[in-house]
């Protein structure tokens, strides 16, 4: 039965559905999506807006609110287990700094060639890690889910498997799985590589096996590996991540030879992409951009140019607070406010400009975007 605050978000959705048709209209471009095409939910690390991100009470609530896709984003333990965690870096999105048989265990180290500070899961065992915690990431921006500060384990890959296929039987449709896999380079030069571990458990599970499969990547030479050993089947697809465009993939650093992003970016680059991967999932301003008032501007040419080299186009990521999105959509309400309207309507904006796909950390407003 539904509680008090979900029928009263419930009923916020259906007035902002409203709101948001009036400020869509309001785009300066038309509707290229073709009538009836699907445009994929996908749970950013669950539903991060609403609980802590990449545990199981996340990946429930994106289910629940319509996600097509939820995403474990996959890194690696000191025995070898795959867990869910946004980087290996435990330190903003745990409770390991308070406990104290751990203090010797904060460190320092390089990753992808940012240096950072604190504990890092390739130093503790699964067994070790299954003592912490889960902590919201950003409380002075979602102080609502610190309510749910320290309830929830990290999950591991086939945990999530496994959850996630229960829920399907449950709901009776299919929740497919959008793992990314984190820093591969990196976990390959201290002896945990990812890709084999990934493979195995994938191919361990039916529903893995059978249902809808995403596999994301900002590296290149790990999609390619993928793609060898994976192969080709209904339902399973290989996304290209990409960053800033002035900035290369870390395993292209890491041979001597970088490639920027935005050479994967060029006719040419998504031409050589479509060889190995299915979708191509930039940053939402790389697809639309803004203005010095950070107002959206009309559509960059990049959703049109992926779509003629054969690939689908997937965004990244949609949040449903003022701080986060285009200055047309924002409320008066200060920049840490939710604001559902705004957020629904900025959705449209990426479906009219012809997207297959959108990451978001609120998948409820996102399904509001898509239903029209």
């Amino acid at each position: 039965m539904p509680t008090a605050p979900d029928l009263q978000r419930r009923t916020a959705l259906q007035l902002a559905l409203a709101a948001a048709g009036a400020l869509a209209a309001g785009q300066v471009w038309a509707q290229s999506a073709q009538p009836g095409r699907k445009v994929e939910v996908l749970g950013h690390r669950g539903a991060c807006a609403l609980r802590p991100e990449h545990t199981l009470a996340s990946y429930a609530l994106a289910i629940r609110d319509g996600a097509d896709f939820i995403e474990p984003d996959l890194v690696c333990t000191k025995d070898g287990v795959l867990v869910a965690r946004h980087e290996n870096n435990l330190t903003e999105t745990t409770d390991v700094a308070q406990h104290a048989a751990f203090t010797s265990r904060r460190t320092r180290k390089t990753i992808a060639g940012q240096a950072e500070e604190g504990w890092f899961v390739e130093d503790f065992t699964l067994l070790e890690l299954k003592r912490l915690r889960a902590v919201e990431r950003i409380p002075t921006i979602r102080p609502a889910n610190t309510a749910y500060d320290g309830q929830y384990q990290v999950p591991t890959f086939e945990e999530v498997i496994a959850f996630v296929a229960a829920q399907s039987a449950t709901v009776g449709r299919a929740i497919g799985l959008v793992p990314e896999l984190k820093h591969s380079t990196y976990h390959a030069a201290i002896g945990l590589p990812l890709e084999d571990r990934f493979v195995q458990t994938v191919q361990a599970h039916h529903h893995t096996r059978s249902q809808p499969l995403i596999v994301q990547s900002f590296e290149v030479a790990n999609l390619k590996v993928l793609r060898q050993q994976l192969g080709r089947r209904a339902g399973l697809r290989l996304m290209q991540l990409v960053g800033a465009p002035n900035q290369a993939t870390a395993d292209s650093v890491a041979a001597g030879k970088p490639v920027a992003f935005g050479s994967l970016c060029t006719a040419e680059g998504l031409q050589a992409m479509a060889a190995y991967a299915d979708i191509f999932a930039p940053p939402t301003r790389l697809l639309i951009n803004w203005d010095a008032a950070q107002r959206q501007l009309p559509p960059t040419r990049l959703t049109a140019d992926a779509h003629a080299a054969g690939l689908q186009v997937h965004t990244w990521t949609l949040r449903p607070e003022n701080r986060f999105m285009a200055a047309n959509f924002r409320s008066d309400a200060g920049e840490n406010a939710r604001h559902e309207t705004g957020a629904i309507a900025e959705a449209r904006s990426f479906i009219a400009a012809g997207v297959d796909g959108f990451f978001t950390d609120d998948p409820a407003l996102g399904r509001a975007a898509v239903a029209g």
